[in-house]
């Protein structure tokens, strides 16, 4: 059976090691902790208490879409799109179609920002490649109003990025849950690299600063890559007890999960 991603496509690139992973993680944290549609994952209380936890979950996600026999994928999908009908019913409310999007071009902008910060400047074709991807898992979920391309979805992110975004209570409540669970080192290093990465409106609107002095350090995390000092970095950026899965983000599973 055919793969949901074509073997040499950039996706598998991006999200088979985990770094990568870690980075899009630390850029999305930032900018949906922003996003006026925020207030639901505060209804189910599962992201406040636990967002570490909900990072695994979506992960977990991602690769059984990303390394999954097409016919998985889909499944993986439409189970997550299930869970939030099921939220939505409990609720009596439905989530906006452009609170999905928004979701959805994170994955698309953080798999880019933190793919060209610690590896290399991604062409034109692999853009339209992972864009393709993520489209393909938006039209699953019947999302509308989703551009064709990567150049026509550009400026739909601007408008998103406009839209979109407010400091809310929720805002700094998750940020407080971000300290509490990272501790006070792990918590400054994420925001370091959320300087990185996000737009310049999610940076002013967090009062992050314009530039971190981890971007001197980025050509050293390059080469300590080489020599295996990655794994060591890692566990700078989350707590031990998560060793383990850390280390499973960074196998390239087979073509089937």
């Amino acid at each position: 059976m055919a793969d949901y991603v074509p073997g040499d496509n950039i996706v598998r690139q991006v999200w088979g090691r985990s770094e990568t992973v870690l980075f899009i993680f630390a850029g999305a944290s930032a900018e949906f902790a922003l996003n006026k549609a925020v207030d639901w994952l505060y209804f189910t209380g599962r992201l406040p208490a636990d967002p570490l936890g909900r990072l695994f979950s979506t992960v977990q996600y991602a690769r059984r879409i990303v390394f999954s026999e097409k016919a998985a994928a889909e499944k993986a999908i439409d189970t997550i799109a299930a869970i939030h009908k099921g939220v939505e019913a409990a609720r009596g409310a439905v989530i906006p179609d452009w609170a999905y999007r928004d979701v959805l071009y994170l994955l698309i902008h953080y798999s880019v920002a933190a793919f060209e910060l610690i590896e290399r400047p991604m062409t034109d074709p692999e853009k339209d490649d992972l864009y393709a991807v993520f489209l393909g898992i938006g039209l699953r979920m019947g999302l509308k109003e989703l551009p064709p391309d990567y150049a026509a979805w550009l400026p739909s992110r601007a408008q998103h990025l406009r839209n979109d975004l407010v400091r809310s209570k929720y805002t700094d409540d998750l940020y407080r849950q971000y300290r509490r669970q990272l501790g006070g080192f792990r918590y400054t290093l994420l925001r370091e690299v959320q300087v990185l990465l996000v737009p310049a409106s999610v940076r002013e609107l967090l009062g992050l600063r314009r530039f971190s002095p981890l971007r001197l350090a980025v050509p050293l995390y390059k080469l300590g890559s080489v020599f295996g000092i990655d794994r060591f970095i890692r566990l700078l950026l989350l707590p031990k007890a998560y060793k383990a899965q850390i280390d499973a983000l960074d196998v390239h599973p087979p073509s089937s999960v």
